[in-house]
């Protein structure tokens, strides 16, 4: 390579991606190509950067199969940076096996860490961990190392495990301390303000309180009944009821949870389970056999007494009942989840993610965006959705172990 694209690739290796373009800005070659379209993924115009990189691709001949294969991982981060979930897995892992074959193993482990980071996203956590195993990053360049880092503290957080969040995240510093780029600097950062932020909302006894993740923690290892609405389930004395697939049930179970230790009448139970306005005999005659099934669902963590006003529930392993709620709208709280990362996700993106229709995420994006709580930009197919950005912060890093120079 010549000196120009050496330093450029060095200025992105760096995070200087406007040092890189004084540099290529105006070449049309095929490495210059590819190293703008790095450039203009580090400064966030993804669209421009997906299309430079494939003109790169198509730029190298055949015979470049290394550069080729360098090429696709970088247009399959630029993929997951645009949270475009549907992009072709597969010819990543090719490009993997290639860049294997030809001796280079930092981008190697770049894909590798890129495979974590979708099936990370998609709540594929086992399947991230088995990956995750086979990588060692000791012999890493330091901006890998705190990718390394970064995706064990999102597992870590996903199962909450704060302790072991916080440790990778403080391994995450050091390395990103030691690349010395600031916007991956930044981004370990921002993930300790998330690490620090509430994620749920501790209702009991009539009081709400928001809760840490090592609150959170500490509330699920504790020796309360926990209603825990944001997984739907129960949990109790090292046991748990899922009752993810049967939601009248589980609003049931929350509304007698949340009025502990009173009881809640029937009329307001058919409207939280039933959403009715009004009841007749036949709803009354639907809860008893709703409350009859939550009775057999909750044995042995708790019982239903019938009370004059209405039921009651009672604790049989515990002597607390507490609930955990979505520290936001349940109805919204899932897509949330996903755009609580900071980053720009698609419509699509979004129901792949959560496993619904796309125009319902459309209808919910459109409603939260009525009120500010989420925002927009780009037009049609490369429209892209995110909560309003923490000040102070910058983006996620985007690329952060480019193409490296020959």
């Amino acid at each position: 390579m010549d000196a120009l694209i050496t330093a450029a690739a060095r200025s992105l290796a760096a995070g200087d991606p406007l040092a890189a373009l004084d540099r290529i800005a105006l070449r049309d070659d095929a490495p210059a190509l590819a190293l703008r379209g790095i450039a203009m993924a580090q400064l966030g115009d993804l669209v421009r950067a997906k299309a430079l990189v494939k003109r790169a691709t198509r730029a190298f001949g055949p015979k470049e199969a290394l550069a080729r294969a360098r090429c696709v991982v970088a247009e399959a981060e630029i993929a997951l940076a645009s949270r475009d979930l549907g992009w072709p897995v597969k010819a990543l892992e090719t490009a993997r096996v290639t860049l294997e074959a030809h001796g280079d193993r930092v981008n190697a482990a770049h894909a590798q860490y890129l495979q974590v980071r979708r099936l990370l996203l998609i709540g594929r956590l086992d399947e991230a961990d088995v990956v995750l195993a086979a990588l060692d990053p000791a012999p890493l360049p330091p901006a890998l190392r705190a990718a390394h880092e970064l995706v064990v503290a999102g597992i870590a957080i996903r199962r909450l495990q704060s302790q072991t969040a916080r440790h990778a995240l403080a391994r995450a510093g050091h390395a990103a301390h030691e690349a010395g780029i600031p916007a991956l600097t930044a981004e370990v950062d921002n993930a300790l303000l998330i690490l620090d932020a509430p994620i749920a909302r501790l209702i009991a006894h009539g009081e709400e309180r928001p809760q840490r993740l090592e609150e959170v923690e500490t509330v699920l290892g504790s020796t309360s009944l926990v209603i825990d609405a944001c997984r739907y389930a129960v949990r109790g004395a090292g046991m748990s009821v899922s009752l993810a697939t049967r939601p009248v049930l589980f609003t049931l179970a929350q509304a007698l949870a949340e009025a502990w230790p009173g009881d809640v009448s029937r009329e307001t139970l058919i409207r939280q389970a039933f959403r009715l306005k009004l009841s007749d005999e036949s709803h009354r005659a639907r809860l008893r056999v709703e409350i009859g099934r939550l009775r057999a669902a909750l044995k042995p963590l708790a019982g239903i007494t019938s009370t004059r006003n209405g039921f009651a529930l009672v604790a049989l392993v515990s002597s607390d009942v507490v609930v955990l709620a979505p520290p936001v709208d349940e109805k919204y709280a899932a897509l949330f989840a996903f755009l609580a990362d900071g980053e720009s996700w698609s419509s699509s993106a979004l129901a792949l993610a959560l496993g619904t229709s796309q125009r319902t995420v459309q209808r919910s994006l459109d409603s939260l965006a009525a009120v500010g709580k989420v925002q927009s930009f780009g037009h049609g197919r490369a429209r892209r959705w995110m909560t309003p950005p923490v000040p102070g912060f910058a983006t996620t890093l985007l690329l952060p172990a480019p193409l490296p120079s020959d």
